[in-house]
């Protein structure tokens, strides 16, 4: 879209915050650059450049805005929407990957040439993958900054900088302010010792019933729970484990963080954003599925549904086996089962949290015995984890979801269900559809839909490429309680 000068002068004009995060805008006179809704005074059409990313507008040589803070602005809709290249390498490089493992590392997990890698993420965000990188790291390192009273140095180890003179002059660079200035000027706003607090934004509007009230519903015990108005959950990070809290609110979703290693914290923060599915563009689903008189009066009435998605793409196809043919009660129990005889503890004073959802690896040396399972399905979970381990299967976020697809059907007990539960919540399709689910089948019998999987695959082929939302709408019609935010 930063192609497209006069549409983009139109948003900025407007100060059109469904754009934040598609582009960014550059002023050439004060070398500032912006999110579209910035409040300040628009600038002249002829003074305006426009970037697709922040990396490429800090790489050019602007520096981001202290009024309206581009770099914290919703991610670009297309990187969790599409299934290519550069989309997959957007997701790999805000969950760390080129921290740990550096640019070769990326092309590794991503199956290209580094020349390959580097040349696309150029063409398509205008800065390549170090860049990218790199105002990721300067977020992590305003956040930490304005969030905590950590010395400095330590600022800099946690958000992933070789030395403290490079976290000074980037921070100068992008911030246009030393970072013991950018603290004072904050505040020194520290909630409680070892917690974050951060805003999560998001594309208005959000309808926060079916989000929260599916995570809370089908909260395994001891990983999840629905406390005090919040969703609570355990993470596992690639240096240690944290714990979120996660509350929604009119206009972002209040986060809090403990972490046992601060260099987690913008990995932390990315699997937040992919669970409730907070950088997706709800105008542009809700246009086209309200395009369809049945699912209309209810795109009117709760407009901005998300679909609730995962921290772990592993953790949530085990979860979709345990649940396949039984109620989410049931699902919920097979799960705390195996939770509690193989999932790593953790302490949680805040709440009821006990342990992190344990690994495939982990689950490798079950004993079947133990599971409370039919054989068959204990054959499909056994049969799924050793492929989760053996590396046969990749769910993670720069996942190839056709392969992935093809992967999971060609396992053992492995139908439509199963296989697209898991691309729509751990694989994060936005176009993965569950013709064969009872609630699903039930919602289009009650609304004069076809509700054989045929009938119904075929009537939704005009809700593409959103027919993922259109399931959330379908089983909002429903009384089920993921339908509802919890008291």
């Amino acid at each position: 879209m930063h192609e497209d000068f006069d549409r983009c002068v139109r948003a900025v004009r407007s100060k059109d915050a469904r754009f934040d995060g598609w582009f960014f805008t550059a002023v050439r006179t004060t070398r500032i650059y912006c999110r579209p809704s910035c409040p300040g005074m628009p600038p002249k059409a002829e003074n305006m450049a426009f970037f697709p990313s922040a990396a490429a507008a800090q790489q050019a040589g602007y520096r981001a805005c202290k009024r309206c803070r581009p770099d914290a602005s919703p991610g670009s809709p297309q990187w969790n929407e599409r299934a290519d290249l550069a989309a997959r390498a957007m997701r790999l490089i805000a969950d760390g990957v080129v921290d740990r493992a550096g640019v070769p590392g990326l092309a590794a997990r991503l199956g290209y040439s580094v020349r390959q890698v580097e040349r696309q993420l150029l063409a398509e965000f205008g800065a390549g993958p170090l860049a990218l990188a790199r105002a990721q790291r300067a977020q992590t390192a305003r956040l930490l900054i304005e969030t905590t009273a950590l010395p400095m140095s330590e600022v800099a180890a946690a958000a992933g900088f070789g030395s403290i003179r490079t976290f000074n002059d980037t921070v100068r660079e992008v911030f246009a302010l030393p970072p013991t200035e950018l603290r004072l000027r904050a505040g020194r706003q520290v909630s409680s010792p070892g917690v974050i607090s951060l805003r999560l934004p998001f594309r208005e509007p959000l309808c926060p019933d079916n989000l929260f009230g599916h995570l809370a519903a089908t909260a395994v015990p001891g990983v999840e729970e629905w406390r005090d108005g919040a969703y609570r959950r355990t993470l596992r990070l690639p240096h240690g484990t944290g714990i979120v809290t996660l509350r929604p609110t009119a206009d972002h979703i209040a986060c809090q963080l403990a972490l046992t290693d601060l260099r987690d914290l913008a990995r932390a923060i990315s699997r937040c954003r992919r669970l409730l599915d907070l950088d997706a563009d709800p105008v542009a689903v809700d246009d086209l599925l309200a395009a369809d008189p049945v699912l209309a009066p209810y795109v009117r009435k709760d407009p901005g549904r998300r679909v609730p998605r995962t921290v772990d793409g592993a953790e949530m196809a085990i979860r979709a086996v345990l649940g396949q043919q039984v109620s989410t009660a049931a699902a919920r129990t097979h799960a705390a089962r195996l939770v509690l005889d193989h999932g790593d503890p953790v302490h949680d004073p805040a709440g009821g949290l006990t342990h992190l959802f344990p690994t495939p690896t982990t689950l490798a040396d079950l004993d079947p015995e133990r599971l409370a399972l039919p054989h068959a399905r204990r054959d499909t979970l056994l049969a799924l984890v050793h492929a989760l381990t053996s590396g046969a299967i990749d769910l993670g976020v720069g996942a190839d979801r056709d392969l992935a697809r093809a992967r999971l059907a060609a396992l053992p007990g492995f139908g439509p269900w199963t296989v697209e539960t898991i691309a729509m919540r751990a694989l994060g399709d936005p176009d993965a559809f569950l013709p064969g689910d009872l609630g699903v089948r039930a919602a289009a019998r009650a609304l004069g839909l076809p509700f054989s999987p045929a009938g119904l695959t075929a009537h939704a082929a005009a809700w593409r490429p959103w027919r993922a939302y259109a399931v959330q709408y379908l089983w909002a019609t429903g009384d089920h309680p993921v339908n509802h935010l919890p008291a």
